[in-house]
């Protein structure tokens, strides 16, 4: 027990920081993939517009798996501590994503080859599904109340990290390739590097240990819960429906800022792959920074007020956010996806504490990683399909605005509905 406790805080927040960042490179790396090589090397045969969406319907399946990864690591989350459920995620993701970096085309296998990427998809979400929640609440639970905020948003720094370096190890593959080159096997080596990550990020996660928030909430317990899902959704299902309302907004619009903009760039606004890589890696590196601080200032002031201000501004901004994207100038286009990913970096730079905040520690994990993921079926799983299917049905980018804005207007009153947590000792939530 003394061991536990000698555990620095800082450790626990860069292994945290760390492993997010790697599983998050390995989820985004295909979101990437998707939007700009995956129509071609997997549905070759396809309509360019029929293909982008078969891409991004392998791309939806991980979404789909991560519910089932939530409750699953959850559950064993909430039993025998989140470390080992973390270690099991990080390696899982790490298998997958290699796989993929050596996974034949269809002109070499056929059909097996989109049917392989939808099997490693949904390993690859199953294991991100179990992700988020461990990682936040090693920060969460390990940290004081007074700065929950700004200590639960590095694991969500991490999402834009892992977002920032797959841009970035594309990007650099496109810019010293030709483009037979990259798509014949330029692309594959940002997957296959994933294995190096994965070795890294288990052995700082291994030095850190299981909070004393979780071994006291154990302690205390006459046995650890038998189903703590059902005890979730029997206990708080006001949380979870609050949750999923924060959630919807931030969820559709991420996955429009940074994977159906690629898209958009590339295939409406004939755009070069560098460029749109090249914006997005400029957005997320700003994004990085502005997580934490929002998640600081959702520390003085209040998570409602930071979240909502994120939610609403986005709900403007989409509107200016297409017209950017297709001005022809590069100083728009960069300045779309900052401006969008500093909104959004409002509403994620609280979410970890608001969420860990609804439940109490012997059922955290599940009730953190049900809230979190059950969105991601309906909400960031299709955003990039839906997008894409109205601009081709529309042949405008005005019906994906008023999406984009629906979904943060919802997330935007659930901040405002909520209850203020800020400065909530994680011990006296029952």
């Amino acid at each position: 027990m003394a061991e536990k406790q000698r555990t620095p805080l800082r450790r626990v927040i860069m292994a945290s920081l760390v492993g997010t960042t790697i599983e998050w490179y390995d989820f985004f790396l295909y979101g990437s993939a998707a939007a700009l090589v995956f129509s071609h090397v997997f549905f070759p045969q396809a309509d360019p517009f029929v293909g982008t969406l078969l891409a991004f319907g392998t791309y939806a399946v991980g979404f789909v798996a991560r519910p089932i990864g939530g409750i699953v690591f959850g559950h064993y989350g909430d039993r025998i501590g989140r470390k080992r459920l973390l270690m099991l995620s990080l390696v899982l993701m790490g298998v997958a994503t290699v796989l993929i970096g050596l996974l034949p085309g269809y002109a070499q296998i056929g059909i097996w080859a989109p049917v392989l990427l939808i099997f490693l998809r949904l390993v690859q979400g199953f294991a991100v599904g179990g992700e988020w929640g461990g990682a936040v609440l090693m920060a969460a639970e390990h940290g004081n109340a007074e700065r929950r905020g700004f200590w639960a948003s590095w694991p969500q720094a991490g999402v834009a990290a892992g977002n920032l370096l797959a841009a970035g190890v594309l990007a650099l593959m496109a810019a010293i390739q030709d483009e037979a080159d990259f798509l014949s096997w330029g692309w594959r080596v940002p997957f296959l590097l994933s294995v190096l990550l994965v070795a890294v990020g288990w052995y700082i996660r291994n030095r850190v240990a299981e909070s004393d928030t979780f071994e006291e909430a154990l302690a205390e317990a006459e046995a650890p819960p038998k189903l703590p899902a059902l005890d979730v959704l029997r206990e708080r299902p006001g949380a979870v429906v609050l949750g999923a309302g924060l959630r919807v907004g931030e969820n559709i619009s991420y996955y429009i800022l940074t994977a159906f903009s690629l898209t958009f760039l590339v295939d409406v606004g004939g755009e070069s792959r560098g460029l749109a890589l090249n914006a997005l890696l400029i957005g997320a590196a700003v994004q990085f920074f502005a997580i934490p601080w929002f998640g600081h200032l959702s520390d003085r002031i209040g998570r409602r007020l930071v979240y909502a201000f994120g939610a609403f501004g986005l709900v403007g901004w989409s509107f200016a956010f297409f017209p950017l994207l297709a001005s022809g100038s590069n100083g728009a286009i960069i300045l779309a996806l900052v401006v969008g990913l500093v909104l959004h970096g409002a509403m994620y730079g609280p979410q970890a504490a608001m969420i860990a905040e609804l439940f109490p520690t012997r059922i955290r994990y599940s009730g953190a990683s049900i809230a979190y993921q059950l969105t991601a079926i309906f909400a960031g799983s299709l955003a990039p399909i839906v997008a894409v299917w109205m601009y081709r049905e529309y042949g405008s980018a005005l019906p994906v605005a008023i999406y984009v804005a629906a979904a943060c207007l919802i997330s935007g009153v659930s901040a405002l509905l909520a209850r203020e947590t800020k400065g909530v000792e994680l011990r006296a939530i029952r």
